[in-house]
């Protein structure tokens, strides 16, 4: 089931997110996060943009938000999004239901540009980011460095 997250959800969400900081590249921050951190993040978001969770018997299994592409004005209408699942639930298509929810929340905040940033390698999120007509836009060459390596960032848009 997918529904709006509430700040109870945040445990659950730092257990899922915590994995990707510690053990991948995906995300670019390299210290866990606190409840309280991910509870401070859920109540900045939702003040303007969407944040979902994907709850299978009674727990979180994935989540997807949207926030603020940049600061200044004129990036009003335009949103970058992050999408993170529970590495035992990947590949049973909860990104793809959480992603098409996503979008239509975004529409009818007439948001016009969706951008998606993806560590490189990752063909699972570029696949999932394709799917929906994202178009990859730029390419960053190693801009990051985590886990003893340079990583690459890729760029995929939608205009909504």
């Amino acid at each position: 089931m997918i529904r709006q997250v509430n700040l109870s959800d945040a445990d659950a969400l730092c257990g899922i997110y915590n994995k990707y900081i510690t053990g991948t590249t995906i995300t670019f921050e390299e210290e866990p996060i606190t409840t309280e951190e991910m509870k401070s993040r859920i109540k900045k978001i939702t003040q303007n943009y969407p944040w979902l969770v994907y709850e299978e018997k009674g727990n979180v299994v994935g989540y997807t938000y949207a926030s603020r592409w940049k600061e200044r004005s004129a990036y009003r209408y335009s949103v970058e999004t992050g999408i993170y699942i529970d590495s035992s639930y990947v590949g049973m298509g909860i990104g793809t239901k959480l992603k098409e929810e996503l979008l239509k929340e975004l529409k009818n905040k007439s948001i016009h540009s969706v951008i998606c940033g993806i560590a490189l390698p990752n063909p699972a999120s570029i696949a999932l980011c394709e799917k929906f007509g994202f178009t990859q836009i730029g390419h960053f060459k190693e801009v990051g460095f985590k886990l003893n390596k340079w990583i690459d960032v890729g760029y995929w848009e939608l205009i909504l």
